[in-house]
């Protein structure tokens, strides 16, 4: 079956709009065009790397008797210290803008030596206590030095596991290890730090992209930064049972318009989508909770059915001109 591309090659040769010659010639180069698996090997590397950590974390688990524990400290220092060395050897030179790509070995080795180090930092912390309930030592220390081997080696995965690390770090520091073992991560005594940390993230990829100070890094530090802020302001809002409903409520909308702004001036899908999403889901809320408070709840179901379907026409709208609302058409 030929392609939509040969398809419109005929189209347009029956119109008379293309002359034979230049049809065959494009015919030609898209027959005989290689296709790129760029991005499913990249994909596939990624995979690779993550099961490659979390065998050998199985295998420590499987054999710790029969190794020891010496073996396996040695072992995986050894094999961490490699990966950096590696990254190192055939990283290009420092630079505050973006760093050319000079091998792809040396990005995957690095985000290698980076989960070794946690398997290592947990096994030293689990087999001698190396830290003891100092947990938020075990934690900023990845977090410091995920950073810094982020901006040397130019490195977004990696920084994407600093700003994780920071975020235990945080939470960590503020809450109880108790609301953790609880699976309570959403806990009233998180929001807060939460959405500051969020916000600081956020400040920082506006800076960066400002100062020109890796630009490239602002979609990652902005990305997470959002996404924790308007959790955290989530959080809050569903807690909040007075007047501060409004308060974070205004802090969502507030958010969620800046995303916008950013959406339209990067031309980005991502945030607008989670502007979109946030907001929706913040008045959908407080919509629902100002009708039930109301004298009478009789009003709640014919206003959702009249409000449901007409909200859900106008996303379906924004989708269909999403091109234009980013300034792509």
């Amino acid at each position: 079956m030929p392609s939509p591309t040969l398809r419109l090659l005929a189209d347009l040769e029956a119109a008379g709009q293309l002359p034979p010659a230049q049809v065959a010639a494009i015919a030609a180069d898209e027959r005989t065009r290689p296709f790129s698996l760029h991005y499913e090997l990249r994909a596939l590397l990624y995979l690779g790397i993550m099961l490659l950590a979390g065998g050998v974390g199985a295998l420590i688990y499987q054999h710790i008797d029969s190794i020891g524990h010496g073996v396996i400290i040695a072992a995986i220092t050894l094999a961490m210290s490699a990966s950096f060395a590696y990254a190192m050897r055939h990283s290009p030179a420092f630079t505050w803008r973006e760093a050319p790509r000079t091998s792809i070995a040396a990005d995957y080795l690095l985000l290698l030596g980076c989960l070794l180090f946690l398997v290592l930092e947990g096994y030293l912390q689990v087999q001698y206590e190396l830290f003891g309930t100092r947990y938020g030592l075990a934690t900023v220390l990845p977090a410091v030095l995920f950073f810094a081997l982020a901006y040397r080696f130019d490195h977004r995965g990696v920084l994407s596991m600093a700003i994780t690390a920071l975020a235990t770090w945080v939470g960590v520091s503020v809450a109880p290890l108790e609301v953790f073992q609880q699976g309570l991560l959403w806990h009233s005594a998180l929001s807060l730090p939460a959405l500051l940390l969020g916000l600081a993230l956020v400040a920082a990829g506006l800076l960066s992209e400002f100062l020109g100070c890796k630009r490239h890094f602002a979609f990652t530090y902005l990305a997470l930064g959002a996404n924790v802020a308007l959790l955290a302001s989530m959080s809050l809002l569903f807690d909040e049972s007075g007047a501060y409903r409004l308060l974070w409520l205004g802090l969502i909308l507030g958010l969620s318009a800046g995303l916008v702004w950013y959406a339209r001036r990067t031309q980005s899908y991502l945030f607008l989508l989670l502007s979109v999403a946030y907001s929706y889901v913040a008045l959908t809320y407080v919509l629902v909770v100002a009708l039930a408070k109301g004298n009478s709840t009789d009003w709640i179901t014919p206003m959702l059915v009249l409000y449901l379907p007409l909200t859900l026409l106008g996303i379906v709208l924004l989708f269909l001109n999403i091109k234009k609302i980013l300034r792509l058409a």
